[in-house]
């Protein structure tokens, strides 16, 4: 068969590879892709962006279905212009995907279901948000209501950080969020302490399957410092998600809003990423809805997965009125996989595109590099992107991992690279 991925980072490189080792599959389209899938096996780009122009390529191609990995698309509708037409197409509609393209929504969503999230308070005006901060103190978060490519959130730790995170979502807009109807909104929530974990499920419409737990790392330096960035490494299964906080996770958070988007007439269908604060006790809370496969921890979970994901995406898929992802179930590497993300230079803020890229080495059973922000131009590798790769490797432990990550990512070069060289610390710890 031949399947549509849908974007052209990591977690859509990480899709297509993984969906492209099924015996089951021909071909596996990514649009637009990058310069890992212009060349991989079995994997060709699609210079396509368009919603009703991919419609229309899938339908003419006889697509058997298709993925969509980016917020973007979702936000604008793709799931919902595909099924209008009758295509398979694993992804949330465009309300469903309101739970991440607005943090208000969102927000508001999880108060009325009683899902456990910060205390938070929305603003359009920036004098009464920065009122607001004045009141509250810092430490204090301000999140951008609208899609930001996962940097329209600032943890402020002093108040004049939080009065300037205000200014540059309300006022300026110099991270660049794509503001909804309205026009520029923040939510400003309490600050939260504990340790974070990525908690993706699938959702068919009213089955759920669980993926492995992660960890994402979101600053851009050693030791969780310097600014929030779309993600510096991660890795999985995630310590901190005991037993019992998976439970929690699924009972207090995950079926509550697959059930609350479906009282409010919502069908939930999709990926369905929960950000989880963990405290000392164990007690999760919701830091954020993500209506898609995080980047980078897709690329460390589906190293890990063992199930044919194709077998998974026709069960999602199902015509009708939900699928059957109730008869599928995951199977698991019991390695650890961790995944080290190479940023271009001056990312997040500002970063440099056109750089030579030099010592990629081929694809292992246990070591993938991912691309996210490259391309192939006059024959050779370039950077396009802020976060341009992201080395992923399977180890019986967590330093075996660290080890065999930073040694496959000391071979690669290109000028101004960065990356964390303690992606996993906190499991080094646990």
């Amino acid at each position: 068969m031949k399947i549509l991925v849908i974007g052209g980072g990591g977690r859509e490189h990480a899709l297509a590879w993984k969906l492209a080792q099924s015996p089951k599959v021909r071909k596996v389209f990514v649009a637009p892709g990058n310069g890992g899938t212009a060349s991989g096996a079995r994997l060709e780009n699609l210079n396509i962006t368009d919603v009703q122009e991919l419609r229309a390529w899938a339908a003419s191609k006889k697509i058997a279905f298709t993925v969509v990995g980016p917020e973007a698309p979702l936000a604008a509708g793709v799931v919902d212009e595909f099924r209008k037409h009758g295509l398979r197409v694993f992804g949330p509609t465009r309300a469903a995907a309101q739970l991440e393209s607005s943090k208000a929504f969102s927000k508001a969503f999880m108060k009325r279901h009683g899902i456990p999230t910060a205390e938070y308070e929305t603003f359009s005006d920036p004098v009464a948000a920065h009122a607001y901060v004045d009141k509250m103190g810092a430490p204090i978060v301000v999140k951008a209501d609208g899609l930001a490519a996962g940097k329209g959130v600032v943890v402020a730790l002093s108040l004049a950080q939080a009065h300037e995170a205000v200014d540059f979502m309300l006022v300026d807009n110099t991270l660049g969020v794509t503001h909804n109807e309205g026009g520029a909104r923040v939510v400003i929530e309490e600050f939260l302490t504990g340790e974070e974990a990525s908690f993706i499920v699938m959702c068919d419409g009213k089955n759920v399957v669980t993926l492995a737990t992660s960890q994402d790392h979101k600053r851009l330096l050693d030791g969780d410092e310097g600014p929030n960035t779309g993600g510096m490494g991660a890795y999985s299964p995630a310590p901190v998600v005991t037993p019992d906080v998976h439970a929690r996770a699924m009972r207090e958070i995950i079926l509550p809003t697959i059930r609350g988007m479906e009282a409010d007439g919502i069908v939930y269908t999709g990926f369905l990423y929960a950000g989880l604060m963990i405290d000392a006790q164990g007690h999760p809370k919701t830091l954020e809805f993500n209506c898609r496969m995080g980047d980078p921890e897709t690329q460390p979970i589906l190293m890990r997965l063992k199930t044919d994901l194709v077998d998974v995406m026709m069960a999602a898929t199902e015509p009708g009125p939900h699928g059957r992802l109730d008869t599928i179930e995951l199977q698991w590497d019991r390695r650890i996989a961790l995944g080290v993300v190479m940023a271009a230079h001056g990312y997040p803020l500002h970063p440099r595109k056109g750089d030579t890229i030099t010592g990629i080495p081929k694809i292992e059973d246990d070591a993938v590099v991912f691309h996210a922000g490259t391309a192939m131009q006059d024959g050779q590798l370039v950077t396009s992107g802020g976060r341009v790769m992201c080395v992923t490797v399977l180890a019986d432990n967590i330093k075996q991992a660290q080890q065999r990550a930073y040694d496959v990512a000391q071979g690669i070069h290109f000028d101004g690279m960065q990356y964390r060289t303690d992606i996993g610390h906190l499991a080094v710890k646990s």
